[in-house]
């Protein structure tokens, strides 16, 4: 079935999400704030070139807009694979022009669906539609022009949380029109925020390669940055989320990250050898500014202190998480205080267990 699409942002992720679904058959409109950006894209046909194992193809969009409003008119589903950090902006844009049984997706989400459904609440919107969010974005995907990515795989398994709980059943529905197969229920948002690989990946692999990423002109955390030491701290590091997750309640899969490098067992998000398969493409051989960029920002600054936060609700302790945001504020020359985003930040602030899980599952 074909359906309107909205994506939202101008990012890696974005131009996938936009790329693929257009070739996929559905209507998409891409939106994005930089209008240089968008007046070049327009100018060059508004299609978006995407490569991958099986060559190089011409996606062309119904739409390129700066103009929200005008992205999500009649949408279905509203793609937001944006960064973390850009989630509040987008929430006050998008709120006052949500329609009634829209589904906004965020894949991956950091309790973004908690946060922009509290937008809509704060001014007493309440259209009928539904948030969702899952672990990781669903294409692993670097921009290779502006109007140009290439996709190195694509998602095969992707849990997804939704938001309110009761509007599940609607929600997976659509969701699962555009990723047929792959989207696979786990509960309230939560649950899916705590299913997020970024906060668990990226911080032993940046932190831990701070040396040669300041040294290097290029350096791949994936292939040489990928050593035993690192892979001992990132196991330790997601066995505190799985802790967080089965204290609050939520039950297998859990999705170890350990899968995705593993050669035979239970397959992650991606699928078997999707490590290999993005060394190999040399995408991920990069410059990266430890003071700005997505991994520390996101991931760090707003990932771990999700998961401290969630952690502090269910009584576990989060060592490693502490201590990776902790380095992390250093290296950024912020107060370590594990604030990038906590469960107050995302709306849940002044209410017990009990309390959160009532707006959870019913909203706000």
């Amino acid at each position: 079935m074909t359906l309107r699409i909205a994506v939202l942002g101008g990012g890696n992720g974005s131009f996938a999400a936009a790329g693929d679904m257009a070739l996929n058959g559905h209507e998409v409109r891409l939106w994005r704030r930089d209008a240089e950006a968008v007046a070049a894209h327009k100018a060059q046909g508004g299609t978006i070139s995407v490569k991958d194992a099986k060559g190089t193809h011409e996606a062309r969009l119904a739409l390129v807009t700066t103009d929200i409003a005008e992205a999500v008119r009649g949408a279905a589903l509203i793609l937001c694979p944006a960064p973390a950090t850009a989630q509040a902006d987008i929430a006050r844009l998008l709120a006052p022009v949500l329609e009634d049984g829209q589904v906004v997706f965020l894949p991956p989400g950091t309790l973004g669906t908690v946060l922009m459904a509290r937008a809509l609440h704060e001014i007493g919107r309440k259209p009928r539609g539904a948030f969702a969010e899952t672990g990781t974005l669903p294409w692993l995907a670097r921009k290779h022009g502006p109007h140009q990515v290439a996709i190195t795989t694509r998602a095969t398994r992707l849990p997804t949380g939704v938001f309110p709980l009761d509007a599940a059943g609607h929600a997976l529905a659509v969701i699962g029109q555009a990723f047929p197969g792959a989207i696979e229920p786990c509960g309230d948002a939560l649950s899916g925020a705590l299913m997020n690989a970024g906060a668990i990946i990226h911080p032993p692999l940046i932190i831990m390669n701070a040396g040669p990423l300041e040294h290097f002109e290029k350096w791949d955390i994936h292939n040489e940055g990928t050593v035993p030491a690192i892979r001992r701290t990132t196991d330790a590091l997601d066995a505190e989320r799985i802790a967080v997750r089965e204290a609050l309640g939520y039950g297998a899969p859990h999705f170890p990250l350990a899968h995705h490098y593993a050669k035979e067992g239970e397959e992650w998000m991606y699928g078997r050898a999707s490590h290999d398969r993005l060394t190999e493409s040399g995408d991920w051989r990069e410059k990266i500014i430890l003071t700005q960029h997505r991994y520390m920002m996101e991931d760090l600054r707003l990932g771990l202190s999700l998961i401290i936060s969630a952690a502090e609700l269910a009584g576990v302790p989060t060592p490693l998480a502490r201590a990776f945001s902790s380095i992390g504020a250093a290296i950024r020359g912020d107060m370590p205080d594990h604030s990038g985003r906590t469960l107050a930040d995302a709306g849940l602030g002044g209410l017990d267990r009990a309390g959160i899980d009532r707006v959870l599952k019913h909203g706000f």
